[in-house]
């Protein structure tokens, strides 16, 4: 693949191309996907998750409807109600979202640890546990430093490894089983 390819599959701006392919070509050998089919499943899966190769790191700036509609069965109204965004009167409380929903899962243990691994990467890597496995992969200490993923290689890197150590490729072309 090269990187006009790499662009039209993503469909994402030659700048963008530019910044990206670098370091998702790197990742994708690294990683062993290399057939066709499974390149175009990762850039589309990646894509996906960032938001068009534009977004490294998981936001919580929900409204209070998208509170309830997206978290509704781990927070109460309430709290949809206190912590979600209202217009111009409040601001959502994005650290506060995040421990609730993600606190004491995925390997998250301590307070503010859903705050702290929250999704990263092009794949958004979430959770201590995750974050802890990567980091081994990578050979990379994301549990003290996770911010380490939003970094265009480490991004791309942390991505190709969720993708190959979820089984993607054994599932080469089949949309429902890889997403």
């Amino acid at each position: 693949m090269n990187q006009q390819q790499f662009q039209q599959a993503a469909g994402i701006s030659a700048g963008l191309s530019a910044r990206w392919f670098p370091h998702i070509d790197a990742a994708m050998s690294e990683f062993g996907i290399t057939a066709p089919l499974d390149q175009v499943m990762f850039i589309a899966q990646t894509g996906h998750e960032s938001a068009g190769f534009t977004v490294l790191k998981e936001s919580f700036n929900y409204s209070v409807e998208a509170l309830k509609k997206t978290f509704g069965k781990r927070l109460t109204p309430y709290q949809c109600e206190m912590l979600g965004r209202i217009d111009d009167r409040q601001v959502a409380h994005q650290p506060q979202i995040a421990n609730l929903v993600y606190g004491g899962r995925m390997g998250n243990k301590d307070a503010g640890d859903g705050w702290k691994y929250r999704g990263r990467g092009l794949i958004q890597i979430t959770g201590l546990e995750n974050y802890t496995r990567c980091g081994v992969a990578l050979k990379l200490d994301l549990v003290a430093n996770p911010g380490q993923l939003e970094l265009d290689r480490h991004a791309a890197r942390s991505a190709a490894w969720f993708f190959v150590t979820r089984g993607c490729l054994k599932y080469s072309g089949d949309l429902v089983r890889v997403t």
